[in-house]
């Protein structure tokens, strides 16, 4: 129930998601403090406050849980032990729940979960050396995926085994708890927001997804398959919710295989890249859903407004620098068109940077752009994308 005392929603993580998640608060009264390692870091120009530490910093995550009305996170490297305590000692909610965040943190547990409850998932085993990525391989076939079970992102701690003699390559490339999925050899990637309220869960319009190295490029929404595609990854995403606990957004990749079922990759228990396009495509944003569902606030509307693409904006430099920007004014010259900047001040190889939204004919009638074909809006997005240079 919204109150007329400005709530403040505790973060921790402040990179761009909590950045444009604090965007998206202030419309609604409510004030965020982020809690990030990174002084200065993306979320601090907009937030209320910014409590520097690491993000399993016990004694800064117990200082943000008394300046909070609510906790939440943007990052899974938040510690759920830290955050079940605080919830614990300073009745502050925590949503998504901590034990969703550690279920989800280790992907073979993630998998196993969702396996248990009928989910339909790729083939997976754990794997603990070089015999059991073998045996994996003698069961699933070449390519397979190894995986770090832990901490991996943007294609970090995934690695193709093409065949018997990558398999020592790659388990050097990846440390720590690893597991093994079979090769899906899907039509597409997709992914749908999803987001639970107070007993009310609510999805976006299913996103197309285009990768590239592993690290997401573009999202394309609606998705370009089978009217039939759609509807059947909105309901596996349905079903994930319910193994899942606590309010907020989930990010939920799937793959669609070529007889048109779905399978799910991975879970994100926060905002995910790929629903950035919500912000200017759908009539509520991701971000605005997520600080609505981790208040008890009524969720939003999830209707597209008009077709659109996003695209990612990333580091095109060959080593770290500082992130003078150049090229944004064909972007802000094109109706249509939007500009997101993540403030960050440094430019890695393929760090995500910003991004950029192209909106095409609106449900409703009216065009922010010429009418043109689903391919076209992408060929065009990533036009702009790539007029978005470091110098």
């Amino acid at each position: 129930m919204v109150t007329a005392s400005p709530p403040i929603l505790g973060v921790v993580g402040g990179g761009q998601l909590g950045r444009m998640m604090a965007e998206a608060a202030s419309p609604l009264g409510v004030e965020l403090v982020v809690l990030d390692p990174t002084p200065d870091c993306p979320a601090s120009a907009v937030a209320r406050e910014q409590i520097v530490g690491d993000f399993d910093d016990e004694e800064a995550i117990r200082t943000l849980a008394e300046m909070a009305d609510a906790l939440t996170f943007e990052i899974e490297l938040a510690d759920p032990d830290v955050l079940e305590a605080v919830e614990e000692e300073y009745g502050v909610p925590v949503h998504p729940d901590p034990a969703t965040l550690r279920m989800i943190q280790d992907k073979l547990v993630q998998k196993r979960a969702l396996k248990e409850r009928g989910i339909p998932v790729p083939e997976f085993r754990p794997v603990d050396g070089r015999d059991d990525l073998l045996s994996a391989g003698e069961k699933f076939g070449y390519p397979m995926m190894l995986k770090a079970r832990k901490g991996g992102y943007d294609g970090r701690g995934n690695v193709p085994v093409e065949s018997p003699d990558d398999v020592t390559d790659a388990l050097a490339e990846v440390s720590g708890e690893l597991m093994v999925e079979e090769f899906v050899p899907f039509e597409r990637e997709l992914s749908v927001i999803a987001v639970k309220g107070d007993d009310e869960i609510a999805t976006f319009p299913v996103g197309e997804n285009i990768h590239e190295d592993e690290i997401l490029r573009e999202t394309i929404v609606p998705a370009r398959a089978p009217e039939s595609v759609p509807e059947r990854a909105e309901e596996v995403a349905r079903d994930v919710l319910s193994v899942l606990s606590g309010r907020g957004v989930y990010g939920i990749e799937l793959f669609e295989h070529a007889d048109g079922e779905i399978s799910v990759n991975e879970i994100a228990p926060r905002p995910h890249n790929s629903g950035h396009y919500t912000i200017e495509g759908a009539l509520t944003s991701q971000f605005e859903q997520h600080v609505r569902g981790v208040l008890g606030y009524p969720l939003g509307a999830t209707d597209l407004r008009s077709p659109v693409v996003m695209s990612n904006i990333l580091g095109d430099v060959e080593e770290s620098q500082p992130a003078d920007l150049a090229g944004v004014d064909e972007v802000l010259s094109t109706p249509g068109a939007s500009f997101h900047w993540y403030g960050k001040r440094e430019v890695r190889p393929l760090r995500k940077m910003g991004h950029v939204t192209l909106v095409g004919e609106s449900l409703a009638g009216d065009s922010p752009t010429d009418s043109v074909s689903t391919d076209d809006l992408l060929a065009n997005a990533r036009s702009l994308t790539d007029s978005v240079t470091f110098q």
